[in-house]
């Protein structure tokens, strides 16, 4: 009972000297100092704080003081009043918690699973830039991109392809895409993926690697130089 006192928010001293007076009914310092082993002046000190709390009170008779506990929903009352004075402030704490993760964020994934984390995060998107696509993404994640074009499908979610390999006219049934073409001259193992407020760079290699970058500022101009890219390139 000592511990579960405790763990309400009550001092150890506080805890024995409420539950000293449970047992013990009305009764005086010296008494309670008996029960407990606390000297006399800690049982003074301790029923002070414990009257502050409500959670014992106390007449004089004969000039003495006889203490007696209060009710223990008192300390059911007592949690309470710490959760409304907390709730605002976890409120305030949470607000600014969102605010700061919703600033900037960057995560590593390698290999095939950490690629298949960024394509499902990409499914709530409303659109979906991918700048220098790879017909080697297929390669690498043949059977798992069936699965995610069904699916992108479904949520009607489109998506606008920048490619330099031709080879990607030969990869069917991509749904919702539109794709155009930059010269073959300007190819390279590394894609980029645009959307919402986040970049994802993916380096397609047999052990592929991404960095995904949640910032909207940084999506923002990816989107700004990918419109670019999409009026120079060709159908």
């Amino acid at each position: 009972m000592l511990n579960k006192l405790k763990q309400a928010g009550l001092t150890e001293n506080e805890s024995k000297t409420y539950l000293a007076l449970i047992d013990l009914g009305p009764t005086t310092a010296g008494k309670i100092s008996r029960k407990t082993g606390l000297h006399r002046r800690t049982i003074y000190d301790v029923t002070e704080t414990l009257i502050k709390k409500g959670l014992i009170g106390y007449i004089t008779q004969n000039n003495k003081r006889i203490f007696q506990a209060s009710n223990p929903n008192r300390i059911l009352e007592i949690l309470q009043e710490k959760q409304n004075t907390l709730t605002p402030i976890i409120q305030e704490l949470n607000q600014k918690y969102s605010q700061t993760q919703e600033k900037s964020e960057t995560n590593f994934y390698k290999g095939k699973e950490g690629l298949k984390t960024i394509f499902e995060d990409q499914l709530d998107a409303k659109e979906i830039l991918i700048l220098n696509a790879s017909p080697k993404a297929y390669e690498i994640l043949d059977f798992y991109f069936h699965w995610y074009d069904k699916k992108r499908k479904k949520r009607k979610i489109n998506t606008k392809i920048i490619a330099t390999d031709k080879k990607i006219k030969t990869i069917k049934n991509i749904p919702l895409s539109e794709i155009k073409y930059l010269p073959q001259k300007y190819a390279n193992p590394v894609s980029m993926n645009i959307y919402k407020d986040k970049t994802a760079i993916i380096l397609w290699a047999k052990e592929p690697i991404a960095i995904l970058i949640k910032n909207k500022e940084i999506a923002n101009a990816q989107k700004q130089y990918f419109e670019l890219m999409w009026r120079i390139a060709k159908k």
